[in-house]
């Protein structure tokens, strides 16, 4: 492990963006990796030099690790960030890049796959002494073994799967019938989109926020960089998240925070990662649910309170540096809020919406921020996430934020495919959001009934 001097960007859109400029200011020479579908994409104008990996279809380019070896091979690459989603937390990845002798910026495997595993992690918390969920010792093999488990619990439960994310093989069951109905089915989702169908059970927390601690490590100390409020779900994908979590007390908010970072500590964790929690605002308990081991689609928020660039600290622990931070360093200012703007139609039932953005203004002034990939002639290919850009706002308190957010959005013009920027419109408008009422089903109960 050496300093890094030629990073090979291992992923598209907003967040290869994101990287190259932070790699840039480091004087790192950038290497953008593009498939078929991103030749003529942001990541590949600003790069320093673009390598190309394949089709169109992620399995023949971001998602193959043999093709993405060999264009770090052929560009000299010396690192590879792999950002967010596609391999960022594939152990056999890491594993191979650190075996081709190249500087993984990120957790090495044995982390990932020991923080990764939902099931594993929940236990290394539960060791650690962070409070965990009620639920199953570990995977459950199979629906006999899962009545017997959600009856100790006590209904209702969720079904979760153990690996992957995005919302993806989780399930309620609010009573025996319909666990055994569930179970199977979240089996069946989570082996389609992982490749591991294994499961496990864990108490179901009405209204719950999803509240989630930055934290960044280097193997032999943590820190915490606040927390984030990502409870607005459409169908468990975040949409909105906010910065501090206005709903925690300061006792609360130096429980989660702390917790996470003992996790952090505990497991010798290297780069940023993120530790999520449900937060129970009746009884204003807090329980581990999972650990991401990678940067976040909603990391700004977090830049934004502290002044911390976390893509640099990645880079540099990850190159054998110290973090050269203390808690008692990292200070919290004001308030930020994060919108994704995907290219979906809100009033076709957020029917994915890819093609050509003929003409974009993105907002300025005081306080706003952008983080895209988008610009006017730019074709939003059919084949990844609809993500097109993240506003993210910051102000003196939450009323601020969301007083410069509705500015912001008001100076947003996106012509060509529709957009999810009329339901954040709806959000702003609903005296729940504005109240910090919501939860992390709301969205389906509340503002789409």
């Amino acid at each position: 492990m050496g300093s890094v001097t030629r990073l090979l960007v291992a992923n598209r859109g907003e967040i290869a963006v994101r990287i190259i400029r932070t790699a840039r200011e480091m004087g790192i020479t950038t290497i953008a990796a593009y498939s078929d579908a991103d030749r003529d994409s942001l990541p590949v104008w600003l790069a320093d030099e673009s390598v190309h990996i394949g089709g169109a279809h992620a399995k023949k380019s971001y998602l193959n690790a043999e093709v993405l070896l060999a264009a770090a091979t052929q560009s000299n690459a010396d690192a590879i960030h792999p950002g967010y989603g596609f391999l960022s937390e594939s152990p056999a990845f890491a594993r191979a890049v650190a075996d081709a002798g190249l500087t993984w910026i990120g957790p090495d495997a044995n982390m990932i796959e020991k923080m990764g595993d939902k099931a594993r992690a929940i236990e290394t918390a539960r060791t650690a002494g962070v409070p965990v969920v009620p639920g199953s010792d570990g995977p459950v093999r199979d629906v006999e073994s899962a009545v017997v488990a959600a009856d100790s619990i006590g209904y209702p439960v969720l079904i979760k799967a153990s690996a992957g994310g995005g919302g993806r093989g989780i399930r309620p069951a609010a009573d025996e019938a319909e666990l055994r109905t569930e179970i199977v089915a979240a089996q069946q989702e989570a082996e389609a989109a992982f490749g591991d169908g294994t499961v496990y059970l864990e108490r179901f927390v009405p209204r719950a926020r999803h509240i989630e601690v930055q934290i960044l490590g280097d193997g032999h100390d943590a820190v915490h960089v606040f927390e984030r409020d990502c409870s607005l779900q459409r169908r468990r994908q975040k949409i909105w998240e906010e910065a501090p979590a206005a709903a925690l007390s300061d006792d609360v908010r130096e429980q989660m925070c702390t917790a996470a970072v003992d996790l952090a500590r505990s497991v010798g964790y290297v780069g940023a990662g993120t530790v999520e929690f449900l937060y129970d605002p009746t009884t204003t308990e807090f329980f581990f649910i999972e650990m991401n081991t990678r940067i976040q689609v909603e990391h700004p928020i977090s830049e934004e309170i502290s002044g911390i660039d976390l893509i640099a600290a990645m880079i540099r622990v990850c190159q054998g540096e110290p973090l050269g931070l203390t808690q008692d360093q990292i200070a919290r200012r004001g308030h930020a809020i994060e919108v994704r703007i995907n290219a979906e139609d809100p009033a076709r039932g957020f029917m994915p919406s890819p093609g050509e953005i003929s003409s974009l203004t993105w907002p300025l002034g005081p306080g706003v921020r952008v983080d895209s990939m988008a610009y006017p002639g730019y074709r939003i290919p059919p084949f990844y996430d609809s993500l097109i850009g993240k506003l993210i706002v910051w102000g003196t308190d939450r009323e601020h934020a969301l007083a410069r957010l509705e500015r912001a959005l008001r100076e947003i013009d996106i012509d060509g495919p529709a957009t999810t920027l009329p339901f954040f419109d709806t959000l702003l408008a609903h005296p729940d959001v504005r109240a910090n009422t919501f939860h992390t089903t709301w969205i389906e109960s509340e503002a789409m009934s």
